[in-house]
């Protein structure tokens, strides 16, 4: 077992930060601690070089689509403009709709251009990093929900499957046909994560649920996005999920008069009566102890994978969104209890499910199979 003088070896800013207890309320997410006790994967980067403290610090961000889009571009860059006010030492600049074939000219231009850390923040992006990454040692980059690493490159990602379950529970809730639907993007583990993790919150308090899953394998497609929310509408759905970075199942749902779960920033404006609540992100609560390790020569490369209760100055990252106007009080207390027994580490997400147990090796990287209410398989 590790203990905690070797964590501390080993380990940047941001981590102590959450070792020392600085956790706080999360609203509907709070109280310290991720719930899962697992050990979190990382490949092991090599010893960092000595840093030294800079005046300024010149940040670049890499988006796959349009920050417009309200959602996960939407909310990353929420979080840009948050420590971009924050911090007066602090230059950004951004580039949007970056196809991945293109990620790898844009983040050479930004090192070229001397950026001092360069996010880039779709899984897609991943490969191309890590290769421009090794070429330019000297600057640091920090790549999202991937599984690769270097000395000179860090992952993120946040535990947010803990507020989809918590989502879940109330869809379960509230559904009259015990029949869900959910519009998934990509058949990775990042997605199936999510939406068996909504499942799972839904049997918690529904035993006779079940999910259907309609997969349009883009992450903005506004078109297809609202077509696999009607199907799933037409097929018997009462309540809609959904990993989109739009707003479009919301609306769908809204026109049908059913209940609805948004997903990266708020949407009960596109929800109407029956909106239910969306996991949202806070990314400042990620980017400044990272900025902050940047200007003061103490960044490394590190897996950053928190959950339930981490936050950065007294803001979270991630939280659900206020309630819908309709949705009744038993229900906001049955999530409210969750949220705490998740947070004390009294249960988590995957209890009873044929994941529990399971490393977060596993369910960050290996997860491919759908939980026992979602009907179907998962395809290849």
């Amino acid at each position: 077992m590790t203990s905690i003088d070797e964590i501390t070896q080993h380990t940047s800013r941001r981590k102590l930060l959450k070792l020392a207890g600085t956790a706080g309320i999360m609203g509907l997410a709070g109280c310290a601690g991720d719930g899962d006790g697992e050990e979190t994967p990382t490949e092991e980067p090599e010893e960092g070089t000595t840093q030294e403290e800079q005046e300024t610090i010149k940040a670049a961000f890499i988006y796959v689509s349009e920050t417009g889009d309200r959602g996960w571009s939407w909310a990353l860059n929420e979080g840009r403009d948050a420590v971009d006010e924050k911090y007066d030492w602090l230059e950004t600049s951004s580039s949007e709709a970056v196809f991945p074939a293109d990620v790898g000219s844009v983040t050479e231009e930004y090192t070229n251009e001397g950026f001092d850390i360069i996010f880039g923040t779709s899984f897609g992006y991943m490969d191309p990093m890590y290769e421009v990454a090794e070429e330019n040692p000297d600057t640091i980059y920090e790549h999202a929900t991937g599984y690769r690493q270097r000395e000179n490159m860090g992952r993120f990602m946040g535990r947010i499957y803990q507020a989809r379950y918590l989502a879940g529970v109330a869809a379960g809730m509230m559904t009259e046909e015990n029949m869900l639907g959910y519009v998934a993007a990509f058949p990775i583990a990042e997605v199936i994560r999510g939406l068996n993790a909504f499942a799972l919150g839904a049997q918690s308090v529904n035993e006779d649920v079940e999910m259907q899953v309609r997969w349009i394998n883009a992450w903005h497609d506004a078109t297809k996005n609202k077509q696999a929310a009607q199907a799933l509408v037409d097929e018997g759905a009462d309540v809609l999920g959904q990993h989109m970075d739009s707003p479009a199942a919301v609306e769908v749902a809204n026109e049908n008069d059913v209940w609805s779960t948004g997903y990266n920033s708020p949407m009960g404006e596109f929800g109407g009566e029956k909106y239910i609540t969306s996991p949202i992100w806070n990314w400042e609560a990620f980017y400044a102890p990272t900025l902050e390790d940047v200007k003061n020569g103490e960044w490394e490369s590190d897996f950053f994978w928190e959950g339930i209760g981490y936050d950065f100055e007294g803001t979270p990252l991630f939280e659900l969104d206020d309630w819908g106007p309709n949705i009744p009080d038993n229900v906001k207390d049955e999530v409210a209890s969750q949220r705490e027994a998740l947070a004390s580490g009294e249960m988590t997400v995957w209890d009873g499910s044929q994941f529990e147990g399971e490393s977060d090796t596993f369910l960050f990287e290996e997860l491919s199979s759908f939980a026992d209410p979602v009907q179907g398989e998962v395809p290849e």
